[in-house]
């Protein structure tokens, strides 16, 4: 009697895992390949920006033959430094005054919640609103105060705009809070700006730094509200900027952009650097 040979099931499983195998890693390939065009196309246009700084004509061009530093010898002097300083002293100040109300904002409604909605509502408002309409609403309350064209006026304009994102990220540090906290800081005795000052500061410190981060970084790039309510005077960087790719195409843009890129760059791997060290060091 003729016996049909039969397979055991382990062996059969590997031969089947052995048949999908190529199928697996084409569709990794695909995905890789797919992955690489994507990141080349949104990467390129930035990278085409570094070689156009290091051109030596009075034109954006690229550099033919000798690399030269004269458009961000540029940034040094004159005009664009100027801007630049502008930017950065008003980033700085937005941050720390939207930081400051953003703060008091979010403990006053972590402490009474009753009309938690409707006061977020409001302040969030600038979110939901047209970027054009609160230029223009801005605009038109600087003009009545004669505040247009001044570094107070701008950097109004930028508080109202940087005020939603500050609080936001202290509601995110406030979520996390309990309020026994504050109710047996106050029934030990402390009152409540030492309270608010030893108990609440500490445990919302990271809330702040991100409230400030984002308010610096919303100021620092700010043009729509620049453009309505700057002029002569105050020239920020992104209205300068504005103003060479509208008029004459200034080559000092791809230095400046250059710089930019590379900080942001530098930001990027120092922060992935601290979090691999942290994820590696015992006790995290």
């Amino acid at each position: 009697m003729n016996t049909v040979p039969t397979v055991s099931q382990p062996a059969a499983q590997k031969t089947a895992a052995k048949r999908f195998t190529p199928r697996i890693d084409i569709a990794r390939l695909l995905s890789f390949a797919g992955l690489l065009l994507a990141a080349g196309f949104l990467l390129l246009p930035i990278l085409v920006i570094v070689p156009l700084s290091f051109g030596d004509q009075r034109y954006l061009a690229f550099p033919e033959g000798t690399w030269s530093f004269r458009h961000y010898l540029e940034l040094l002097n004159g005009a664009w430094l100027s801007s630049i300083l502008q930017s950065l002293g008003l980033a700085v100040a937005v941050g720390l005054v939207s930081t400051a109300l953003a703060f008091l904002f979010a403990t006053g409604i972590w402490l009474e919640p009753r009309y938690r909605v409707a006061l977020t509502g409001v302040v969030l408002l600038p979110m939901i609103v047209p970027q054009v309409v609160s230029a223009m609403s801005i605009y038109y309350l600087g003009a009545k105060v004669q505040q247009l064209d001044t570094l107070i006026g701008v950097g109004f304009g930028h508080l109202m705009m940087a005020l939603p994102y500050s609080l936001i990220a202290m509601l995110v540090a406030y979520s996390r809070l309990d309020t026994s906290l504050y109710k047996a800081s106050r029934s030990l005795g402390a009152g409540l700006w030492m309270t608010i000052r030893q108990v609440l500061m500490p445990n919302v410190k990271v809330g702040m730094a991100g409230s400030f981060f984002m308010a610096f970084i919303m100021s620092w790039e700010e043009v729509v509200v620049t453009l309505f309510t700057s002029g002569l005077n105050v020239i920020t960087l992104p209205k300068r900027i504005w103003d060479g790719l509208r008029y004459n195409l200034d080559p000092a843009i791809a230095a400046v952009s250059t710089v930019m890129i590379f900080i942001t760059l530098v930001v990027l791997l120092v922060r992935m650097y601290r979090h691999d060290k942290n994820a590696d060091s015992p006790g995290r």
